[in-house]
């Protein structure tokens, strides 16, 4: 029993520690990137920070870091409600780093031509949020968002920041500028690639096949807390004879960890199977075009 505990102990501690140095190093590189370029040329990053960045530059009072702290106390009372406590804990420690590195970083790149600092800027900090998504958290402000809206709504992530970077970008051409304004929609538009690219390593869809003692509360534990559903499939094991029910899953990779921590958890001994798939549609996951 005490190596039972001491294995789920150790398992608990290295996840923690992972989505930790996660977080802590997306937060840290978009700091850089909104810090060192974005605030010295007064581009707008898109989402909540570009708020924050704009109530800097217009309203002034509070730096940066400050209005991306205000802005986000409504917010993460929103995911703390509706979306998950590990989901808000994660969130808000990525947050406040975020803040307090926005308000702390020493360091400014000197780029003379505006559109490769655009460029530069949306490249560091794409890959930063690409980074701290991997995890079970976010950055908070228009994830923290974007996550709820999708959970209740069906809504999707990109659609979502999409429609609120546009209402964003057509309000702020009343105080910064056209030009900037252009140039920010090229920091954000790569720094949504560049994000996608660190996100789509890992991306694709993930047939699972699990085999255990205990496929019905698993099923069960999938449907409740991932919303995934499942489908039995009957097999015979080749040793014991047995007759069995192979549960089959499809996941995305960024839900694939919880999956394994469900599995794992409820079944110590269950043997999974995990496979990258060409393409899923459907219910759930991408439904094909008709044009």
């Amino acid at each position: 029993m005490a190596g039972k505990w001491a294995e789920q102990f150790r398992v608990a501690t290295y996840s923690i520690s992972w989505n930790l140095l996660l977080i802590t190093m997306g937060a840290l590189i978009v700091a850089f990137g909104a810090k060192a370029i974005v605030v010295p040329q007064e581009f707008i990053s898109g989402g909540v920070t570009g708020v924050g960045l704009i109530l800097s530059y217009v309203v002034g009072v509070f730096p940066p870091g400050v209005w991306l702290l205000i802005l986000n106390i409504p917010i993460f009372i929103l995911g703390w409600i509706y979306v998950s406590k590990r989901f808000f804990f994660y969130s808000l420690y990525g947050m406040l780093l975020l803040s307090l590195g926005l308000d702390t970083i020493p360091w400014t790149l000197v780029i003379k031509d505006t559109l490769l600092a655009a460029l530069t800027a949306g490249a560091i900090m794409g890959a930063g949020a690409g980074i701290a998504l991997r995890s079970l958290g976010s950055l908070g402000g228009l994830d923290v968002i974007s996550v709820f809206m999708s959970q209740r709504f069906n809504l999707g992530i990109g659609k979502f920041s999409f429609g609120f970077n546009l209402v964003l970008f057509s309000g702020s051409l009343f105080f910064i500028g056209l030009e900037h304004v252009l140039y920010s929609v090229f920091l954000v538009f790569v720094h949504a690639m560049v994000m996608d690219y660190f996100l789509g390593m890992f991306n694709q869809r993930k047939m699972v096949l699990v085999i255990s003692e205990k496929p019905d509360e698993l099923a069960k534990a999938i449907l409740t807390t991932i919303n995934r559903g499942s489908t039995f499939l009957y097999g015979r094991g080749a040793y014991t004879g047995k007759r069995k029910k192979i549960l089959l899953t499809v996941v995305t990779s960024l839900q694939l960890k919880r999956l394994e921590e469900i599995i794992f958890t409820i079944d110590p001994k269950a043997f999974t199977i995990e496979e990258n798939t060409l393409n899923v549609l459907g219910q759930g996951f991408s439904r094909r075009k008709v044009y």
